[in-house]
């Protein structure tokens, strides 16, 4: 075979495969997508836990609400270096929509009753404080995380964390951290540094 018919043939190859590339996707007249018009996620959600039985109403205000934890926004203090909100985005939690906040509160609402019967009958022990949020179908593939008196749970909306002594127990709802502390679930902040 010839150089020159190599190249052609070469040449034919590569121009199948780009119309075949760029062909990909594409609807012809009078055909129908076989895909359903519902967008799926480029992710696999994480399973729910700590559902309540009824939805909670949502509330009428659209506009998302700024996590109550992780590094304060740029801007907020006028004594930090320029660049703070960049190196710190990574310790930042999600905004919750209306919506999911009222989903994170109905749920927290759930994990506050479980714990506070662990709280009340005194052993506060990690032990103790899984098998409370097992109760409510939260366990490993939830993000839960148990370390001194800490505790976090991602619900499928939402984190819900705090802390469970004897004395006293605290409850936050927030957004996932951008990079969570590596090993501990997406609702534990990083305290390491870029």
């Amino acid at each position: 075979m010839s150089l020159t018919t190599r190249l052609r043939q070469s040449a034919a190859a590569a121009a199948l495969l780009a119309l075949t590339v760029t062909a990909c996707g594409t609807e012809h007249a009078g055909q129908q997508q076989a895909q359903s018009a519902v967008p799926r996620p480029s992710f696999t959600p994480r399973p729910k836990c700590a559902q309540p039985a009824e939805a909670p109403p949502t509330p009428a205000s659209s506009s998302p609400t700024a996590s109550t934890t992780g590094t304060p926004q740029q801007g907020t203090n006028d004594d930090q270096p320029p660049n703070y909100a960049d190196n710190h985005a990574y310790r930042m939690a999600a905004e919750l929509s209306p919506a999911k906040r009222a989903k994170g509160e109905a749920s927290a609402a759930l994990i506050e009753s479980e714990l506070e019967k662990v709280r009340k009958e005194g052993d506060v022990s990690e032990k103790q404080i899984t098998k409370a949020l097992a109760h409510l179908g939260c366990g490993k593939e939830h993000g839960v995380y148990i370390w001194d008196s800490f505790y976090s749970v991602h619900t499928g909306d939402v984190c819900v964390s705090g802390h469970v002594t004897e004395k006293d127990l605290t409850i936050q709802v927030h957004g996932a951290y951008a990079e969570p502390q590596p090993g501990t679930g997406p609702c534990v902040e990083n305290r390491g540094g870029h």
